[in-house]
């Protein structure tokens, strides 16, 4: 294939997917200058012409959420305003996807600014993975790919070929995650029955399914600070199961996660490179990183080659 025109950039978020995604393509990744005035204000450069080309821009919006946004609106309005044919903006992770709806009075839908950001910035679409609730999509008014990786992850619990399996979803919301991994591996699925007190508490209810003299494997799209997943895991242990794995795309691990997860009587917590590990995740001998790089490699090609991203999804 031609990559004359087809260009992919990243800022300080997650470079080595970024580089990733260029190595599974076979291309050299597009050279930028991301850095900070003393103030703390964000200075882009594109070090190279984009003039009519196809440009991407890699950039998962993770911690430090608002820096690593502010990185990516300048970047796009740079490839905007230097005549770049079509921009796209890749997010492995879209920050602020858990503020979807007013649940509250006096809140805002920061999911939906964000996407108006996005757009305003010079976005000509979206290409992102496992968005905390898929209705996102709809507060974009320019296209959107939105890609998951559980084929990635169904195909390492596959190779561990774990016994007496049974598929956990964490809350009815994350359902049809879960159902994709039990259809997948030919296991039953349980749902767990859970009420949100505050943000980030959860208390675990009751388990809806048979799990006893089992092997568990909860799914779920976020872990952040790992409480309601240890919960989950401990509930899981109460009701009989044999052992409990855990599996989630995106690696948020922020306060006290780590810690909760050493601690926690779960045997594995696979996640993807979507958000960079922090070093004392990394550290931690029950976390494993699956790469996407090559999933988002393949959408990139079939959006620049103007094919099917559908075939992803199989």
């Amino acid at each position: 294939m031609n990559f004359d025109r087809l260009k992919i950039f990243t800022g300080n978020a997650n470079k080595p997917l970024a580089e990733e995604i260029c190595a599974c393509l076979g291309m050299p990744l597009g050279r930028a200058s991301v850095r900070y005035f003393t103030d703390g204000e964000v200075y882009v450069q594109i070090l190279e012409n984009v003039r009519g080309a196809d440009v991407f821009v890699v950039q998962p919006t993770c911690q430090p959420v608002d820096r690593n946004l502010m990185e990516l609106l300048l970047m796009l309005d740079a490839m905007k305003r230097a005549s770049a044919r079509r921009v796209t903006a890749v997010m492995p992770y879209y920050g602020y996807a858990r503020q979807d709806r007013k649940d509250r009075p006096r809140v805002p839908i920061s999911a939906k600014l964000v996407a108006d950001l996005l757009m305003a910035a010079g976005a000509s679409r979206t290409l992102t993975m496992d968005l905390h609730a898929p209705q996102i999509q709809g507060f974009f008014d320019i296209p959107v790919d939105h890609l998951f990786a559980s084929p990635v992850l169904v195909g390492y619990f596959k190779s561990l070929e774990l016994p007496d399996l049974t598929v956990v979803a964490p809350d009815a919301g994350g359902v049809e995650r879960s159902r994709f991994f039990a259809k997948r591996m030919d296991a039953p699925l349980a749902i767990m029955d859970k009420r949100r007190s505050e943000t980030n508490e959860a208390e675990v209810m009751h388990v809806i399914g048979d799990v006893r003299d089992r092997t568990a494997l909860l799914t779920d799209d976020i872990v952040d600070t790992a409480g309601t997943l240890v919960k989950s895991a401990q509930a899981l242990l109460d009701k009989g199961a044999r052992s409990v794995y855990a599996a989630a795309t995106h690696a948020v691990l922020s306060g006290p996660a780590v810690e909760r997860l050493c601690q926690s009587p779960i045997e594995q917590l696979v996640v993807s490179n979507s958000i960079p590990l922090r070093s004392e995740a990394a550290e931690c001998g029950r976390i494993k990183v699956l790469s996407i790089a090559e999933l988002l490699a393949k959408a990139i090609h079939s959006i620049h080659a103007e094919t099917s991203v559908s075939q992803l999804f199989i």
